[in-house]
């Protein structure tokens, strides 16, 4: 017997976006804000710390979250061989998979396996829960649904991926239009080598976006009318967004719609990426033209193609390797402290991102705490609570917040003329106890090189410099401060680092 897919809402969107509509450039609608979004928090970065809790191990690389909105408090856990096992906040962690489809998954190489997982919008009365996986016998990225009353999987969609083991994607979300969306790399090996990024007749280097509620034709999905190359010669009209290099992990902000990701880079730059509604359809975000803001691949940039701009970006040159899209914080327990706020993390430093749109066109930023060792997803209860899941050794970790005093102020002004800048840091000990031996972290601008520096040890990274102190001034008593600085050129951003970390602690910045 036919289940009945869709809540009787979503059904009527879906009957409304034949697959067989001209292309139009139709955004999903915006969500209304939900009762329970939470509240935007006003608490200045540096004052918040995140922690984790562990409360399961035993898992077998963990690699996705998914909350079935069910009222069973639950959480689906999927593992890189290709089960999902199931915790509970009361029992803990089930021993028996609740789902194994080992023996249609591809888990050779390090990056294949099973990817990405969601459970359907009506899942309470379909019981069907959604799979992104590498498939045998070829590695081929897949898309099926998996239905948890007959253990039957139906394959719905697939694009070969035999070459490279690597860059597979494999996020899935429903958005706030009830239709699936799906990430897919570029395709792997090392800097695009099927320039899959900017071309539009692949599904390498995309989030898609697909109908799951019908089928339509031989597809066992639909497009929906208004995806952006819909009816558009020569392009998959299944893509939403493109060039994107490793789309790993993305999320939607419940509360207006952004479609927030994280997009892994080639070694220089990691970057993340904020789409509201309105900008979503047909989003370049410019790989392998560039890599975060900076021109990759010239050959790449031709056509007057409009790129969209990271938000964030970061150089992984002090410890980082791969960034992990997380989630806007929505729910109610900590929603006095980081309510609104965007948290992420990376793989290899486990550095904890916070965003924060500051109201001017620009996002305030800071590094407030550590995740345990390899991340590889966050995941949200449906009250909007964070978990996290890490690769080795395997567990799954409460996410929670708390507001701390910040150990150290930076106050800084700087002059700059032509090509060149100085800049004169004070920092200030805000803490209780001194400080004996120090490194200062920050971020420079594009562009900015610096050629020397005073009071200080200053090593620059890439853009990341770590000013230690000089044999002098190591201690910084309570209170008091040290004045450091640096001379440097630029080629024309002159900004200001936006955040500064004393020993692995953030920063406030400002009297």
């Amino acid at each position: 017997m036919l289940k009945r897919r869709w809540a009787i809402p979503l059904l009527i969107a879906s009957l409304l976006s034949l697959s067989t509509l001209p292309a139009a450039s139709a955004s999903p609608p915006e969500s209304p804000r939900p009762a329970d979004a939470g509240a935007e928090s006003s608490v200045p970065l540096p004052e918040i710390a995140a922690r984790t809790t562990q409360v399961a191990s035993g898992l077998r690389r963990p690699i996705a979250i998914a909350a079935p909105d069910d009222g069973s408090g639950r959480l689906f856990i999927a593992e890189k061989r290709g089960t999902v096992r199931v915790y509970h906040p009361d029992t803990g962690l089930a021993q028996t998979p609740l789902i194994d489809i080992t023996a249609a998954v591809d888990e050779s190489g390090n990056e294949r396996g099973l990817l990405g997982i969601a459970t359907a919008p009506d899942f309470p009365d379909s019981r069907e829960v959604y799979l992104a996986y590498t498939a045998l016998p070829d590695g081929a990225v897949t898309l099926a649904r998996y239905d948890l009353d007959d253990a039957r999987l139906e394959v719905l969609l697939s694009q070969e991926h035999a070459t490279y083991s690597n860059h597979n994607g494999g996020q899935l979300a429903f958005g706030p239009d009830g239709h699936l969306y799906w990430s897919i790399g570029d395709g792997g090996g090392s800097g695009d080598p099927f320039d899959s990024g900017q071309r539009l007749d692949t599904l390498l280097g995309k989030i898609l976006r697909i109908d799951v509620s019908r089928s339509c034709g031989d597809l066992a999905y639909c497009v929906p009318g208004d995806n952006p190359f819909a009816g558009v010669a020569g392009a998959r009209p299944e893509i939403w967004t493109y060039g994107l290099r490793n789309p790993w992990r993305f999320s939607f902000d419940p509360a207006d719609g952004s479609l927030w990701i994280g997009d892994v880079g080639q070694g220089r730059w990691e970057e993340i990426d904020r789409l509201r509604p309105a900008e979503q359809p047909g989003a370049n975000l410019g790989w392998s033209c560039r890599e975060g803001l900076v021109v990759f691949d010239e050959a790449q940039c031709g056509g007057g193609a409009e790129l969209t701009d990271p938000v964030f970006t970061y150089s992984p040159r002090t410890g980082s390797c791969a960034v992990i899209g997380g989630q806007v914080y929505r729910g109610k327990q900590f929603a006095d402290l980081v309510g609104g706020t965007y948290i992420a993390t990376d793989y290899c430093s486990s550095t904890v991102w916070a965003l924060r749109d500051d109201g001017a066109g620009g996002y305030l930023q800071a590094e407030i705490g550590q995740t345990p060792t390899q991340v590889t997803a966050f995941g949200a209860t449906p009250e909007g609570e964070l978990y996290v899941v890490n690769d080795l050794p395997g567990g799954l970790h409460r996410v929670s917040f708390e507001r701390v005093a910040p150990t150290c102020r930076i106050t800084q002004t700087a002059n700059a003329w032509g090509g060149g800048l100085t800049a004169n840091l004070t920092l200030t000990n805000t803490g209780t106890t001194p400080v004996s031996g120090w490194k200062l972290v920050f971020p420079l601008a594009l562009g900015q090189t610096i050629i020397s520096d005073w009071n200080t040890d200053l090593v620059q990274n890439g853009d990341m410099v770590t000013a230690a102190n000089a044999a002098y001034n190591g201690t910084i008593a309570p209170g008091d401060s040290v004045e450091i600085g640096y001379l440097a050129n630029h080629t024309g951003d002159t900004s200001a680092p936006e955040r500064y970390t004393l020993n692995g602690h953030a920063c406030t910045i400002g009297d």
